[in-house]
């Protein structure tokens, strides 16, 4: 086919477009686009055409720079869903620094479930390595369900103060009654200062894996520690039995000096069950639900994606999880519930 007679029409353009933001790799689409013309020769254009068209439209959508891309995309949604709510914060330089999105779904979600929250910014996305944090809870069917995202240039005290206040100017000032982290002092100093009335636990998931690095000799060596350790953590009705319970274990093994251990009984309070059974968590114990969502994205999201790309194949991972409630819902309205009740 002489390069004269190649042409990609405007309707092939949509088609390639859509492809590309559905995930699927140039090489499948044009295949695809060729089966349903019965060959490639009769597609009117050429593999290598095919991946052309993508790279020009990437170059002219950078052509405006981070910032006017992703205020094209922020507006184009906010046209869409007038409640779609987003702050970007830019440095002096008008570089951006720390983005906040939510739509209207999230935000009436979090009218509802959001007593807790789950956050969690061990996730890293796109070329830049931002970390990607995720406000997330669960719904009614104990399914995930996702509040609010951001991207931050950093995980410092100004990058947390920054977002904890955008995301409640988002939901109206409504702050949750339990607040599930990983440890993180940065993140920790703003929570105490932004939700003074909000329980602050840490994810016993991440605490438990911190103590398999700090005292993998005992774990190895000593075959009762690991049982003794999460005893202390889950038992114990009153706090007079945990710190009993402690002094036993740091006495048994002799780890009376052990830094970590000293570190990490001063923030008792937000990991020992004892201190939380009269708080309400939604039976959640960690910020494992954050992370199921970042695995989730994985499926979604390469670490080449540009800034704005990033946001429209994050969409799709949005769409997975909302789907799975609307499948839930369905089940549901087919099924009777049952009671069950003990009959003496």
């Amino acid at each position: 086919m002489l390069p004269s007679q190649r042409i990609i029409t405007d309707v092939q353009a949509i088609e390639i477009e859509l492809a590309d933001n559905s995930g699927i790799p140039p090489k499948l689409a044009h295949e695809l686009m060729s089966r349903q013309v019965g060959g490639r020769e009769n597609l009117g254009f050429t593999k290598q055409d095919h991946k052309n068209y993508l790279r020009t439209k990437r170059k002219r959508d950078l052509q405006q720079g981070e910032v006017g891309g992703l205020l094209n995309y922020f507006l184009s949604q906010v046209s869409e869903n007038p409640s779609f709510f987003f702050r970007v914060q830019l440095d002096v330089e008008d570089q951006i620094t720390n983005i906040f999105w939510a739509d209207a779904k999230r935000i009436f979600d979090y009218g509802i479930y959001g007593d807790v929250v789950f956050f969690d910014t061990t996730y890293r996305t796109n070329k830049e390595c931002r970390p990607f944090g995720a406000f997330v809870g669960v719904n009614h069917h104990y399914q995930l369900v996702l509040f609010g995202a951001a991207l931050l240039y950093d995980e410092t005290s100004q990058s947390f103060e920054w977002l904890f206040h955008t995301f409640f100017e988002c939901m109206s000032g409504k702050k949750p009654k339990t607040i599930f982290t990983d440890r993180d002092p940065a993140m920790a100093k703003e929570i105490s200062l932004v939700m003074l009335e909000t329980y602050h636990r840490l994810c016993l998931w991440h605490i438990y894996q911190n103590a398999l690095k700090n005292l993998n000799h005992l774990f190895k060596s000593q075959k009762t520690f690991n049982a003794d350790f999460r005893s202390c953590i889950y038992d114990g009705e009153y706090e007079e039995e945990f710190i009993s319970a402690w002094e036993n274990m740091l006495e048994k093994y002799d780890l009376q000096e052990n830094e970590w251990l000293q570190d990490l009984f001063k923030v008792r309070e937000k990991w020992a069950m004892v201190y939380g059974r009269n708080t309400f968590s939604a039976g959640k114990k960690s910020t494992q639900l954050s992370e199921s969502f970042n695995s989730l994205l994985k499926d979604y999201l390469k670490s080449d994606l540009d800034i704005v790309q990033f946001f429209k194949h994050f969409q799709r991972a949005v769409d997975d999880v909302r789907y799975n409630e609307v499948c839930a819902n369905y089940d549901m309205s087919q099924k009777i519930p049952t009671l069950k009740v003990n009959v003496p």
